[in-house]
């Protein structure tokens, strides 16, 4: 059962990661912990590492159509490096019943942040993302106060990368279209590329801690987490991102109800 549980639900992480660049440890997170009785702390560890691999095959599936921004990505995810060993630190030792009590509460936000984005989603063309281009190698350029933005979303990211174990896309994608310019689907790829490095940096803040991991569960999960998304992928270039974003959204308020109550019950 544990082993169909783990296909199923791997399967629908990468399904979303793939789509919508963001919500993979969303999921993860509540179905380790409620569905396969994993401890908060190894949930959200475990969570980093399958959410980290399988963002690193989703970019190589979003590069190979030129929808990977490389430099907004790098420097995303390394301005958001120091929020998630922060938030890595800090989850280690965090009460068990605080962390998923703050993960309901996240997950609400997150849904209502993803519902609202579906109603005024913003679509860019090469040109304006141009215009909007925050750092330029060639020539030598940085606009500040773009990139002070940038700073606090992706350190904000990283935080919550870091103690949730989530990757933190849902705040990724929309500060990639809205703060930097780019398109919806460029911009999703990005957010998998920040999430991937983010999710590395997350998994280095937890080295050193006495947390042991399923790696069998890992293998699994990961496996059907990476053919998700690639079918996520070809699913998010066919269906409207609003339509797929309200679906997530609604799915999102599901889970919040259903892991409080666990948590009450529990």
């Amino acid at each position: 059962m544990d082993l169909a549980l783990e296909i199923v639900i791997g399967l629908l992480v990468g399904l979303v990661m793939g789509a919508l660049g963001a919500g993979g440890g969303i999921i993860a997170v509540p179905a380790l912990v409620l569905l396969l009785d994993q401890p908060p702390a190894v949930a959200t560890t475990t969570s980093l590492v399958i959410v980290g691999i399988t963002s690193i095959v989703a970019v190589a599936q979003h590069a190979r159509g030129g929808r990977v921004s490389w430099a907004d990505g790098v420097a995303f995810g390394m301005l958001g490096a120091g929020g998630a060993l922060l938030g890595s630190r800090v989850a280690v030792d965090a009460d068990p019943g605080l962390t998923m009590g703050l993960f309901c509460a996240l997950l609400a936000v997150v849904a209502t942040v993803m519902w609202r984005r579906a109603q005024v989603e913003r679509r860019s063309d090469p040109q304006e993302q141009e215009e909007h281009r925050w750092l330029s190698l060639r020539p030598p350029r940085l606009q500040v106060r773009r990139a002070l933005l940038v700073l606090v979303v992706a350190s904000a990211a990283g935080v919550l990368t870091g103690f949730f174990g989530v990757g933190g896309g849902f705040a990724i994608v929309p500060a990639l279209t809205i703060v930097l310019g780019l398109p919806m689907g460029v911009a999703v790829g990005t957010s998998l590329l920040v999430i991937a490095l983010n999710s590395a940096t997350g998994v280095l803040g937890r080295l050193g801690t006495p947390l042991e991991l399923d790696w069998a569960l890992i293998a699994v999960f990961t496996s059907a987490a990476v053919v998700g998304s690639l079918l996520g992928e070809r699913l998010g270039r066919r269906l409207d991102p609003a339509v797929l974003q309200r679906s997530f959204a609604v799915m999102l308020v599901v889970v919040a109800i259903y892991t409080t109550v666990a948590l009450v019950v529990g």
